[in-house]
């Protein structure tokens, strides 16, 4: 362990609550069943704010489940030790979230029919989140500076390793028709059609009263008052005092953060990385 991480099959990962025994059971033996939903993202893409939209979705609008029962055992991490004994000890369809990269998911997903949904946002915005939930989190070493944060994220020297690589691989998967790609940024611009459309993928019908229930309980404001969702009542083994996972909730961030030398750079080192992959599959700037 150096940093403060966990290193498992050369990524670094979180110190606490992963193991790596535990997180090489994960990889190599967990079973995702054709009932499943499978939400996954790199960190710091909007994982919370979908996890949230498919618990209300299953719920029908209903906002006892998500009132009463935190996030993290809602829809349990697959990676971590805790989320993984969950999820093997739960019955009956299973939603689950998980940040693992294409390459380390147990291969079980690839013959199953389970629905996974793919959650991407601008990289830029990832890495100015990622700076400050690093360094309100007890999970790894914190960077002195957005500047020294930035060179990590860039070599890929931060949790579960390179957004670039993360993203490359999974998109890998696009086409398949029990895959559903989602973008923060359309989320935000236009959440009522992005949860129909979550809704059509996995074949539920709502009435106009439960999707209306649906976008105002999964909203930034809503989320950042319940408790259950923003993370308030987490340990503070985990993390500092007052600590919420809903920072600011918006796209474009970055540009209050990184200067133009910082965005310069970052381009360059996205358009070596990214080449090959159509513009338009990516909805930001």
């Amino acid at each position: 362990m150096t940093d403060g991480y966990l290193w498992f099959e050369g990524l670094p990962f979180p110190s606490i609550d992963y193991s790596y025994e535990g997180l090489k059971e994960a990889c190599t033996k967990f079973v995702i069943k054709d009932e499943d939903t499978v939400m996954v993202s790199y960190p710091k893409s909007g994982s919370h704010w979908v996890i949230e939209i498919l618990c209300l979705i299953h719920s029908k609008g209903d906002t006892k489940w998500i009132q009463s029962v935190p996030i993290w055992e809602r829809a349990p991490w697959l990676e971590t030790d805790v989320g993984y004994k969950m999820l093997n000890e739960r019955e009956g369809p299973r939603l689950l979230a998980s940040h693992l990269p294409f390459h380390l998911i147990p291969k079980t997903l690839f013959t199953s029919k389970a629905k996974v949904i793919y959650v991407m946002r601008s990289p830029k915005d990832v890495l100015v989140s990622g700076y400050y939930h690093r360094s309100v989190t007890k999970l790894s070493k914190n960077p002195e500076s957005l500047e020294q944060y930035f060179q990590w994220f860039l070599e890929g020297n931060v949790a579960y390793g390179s957004w670039f690589e993360h993203i490359r691989g999974w998109m890998s998967m696009r086409d398949r028709e029990n895959v559903l790609l989602l973008s923060y940024e359309e989320l935000q611009k236009d959440p009522r059609s992005i949860i129909e459309k979550i809704c059509q993928f996995l074949g539920k019908k709502l009435n106009p009263e439960e999707l209306d229930s649906v976008l105002k309980n999964s909203s930034f404001q809503v989320m950042n008052q319940n408790k259950m969702s923003n993370f308030e009542i987490l340990s503070e083994t985990f993390t500092t005092k007052n600590f919420k996972i809903t920072r600011k909730g918006i796209s474009g961030d970055w540009k209050n953060h990184l200067t133009v030398a910082q965005a310069e750079a970052f381009d360059k080192v996205y358009q070596e990385k990214m080449a090959g992959f159509p513009k338009e599959l990516f909805p930001w700037e």
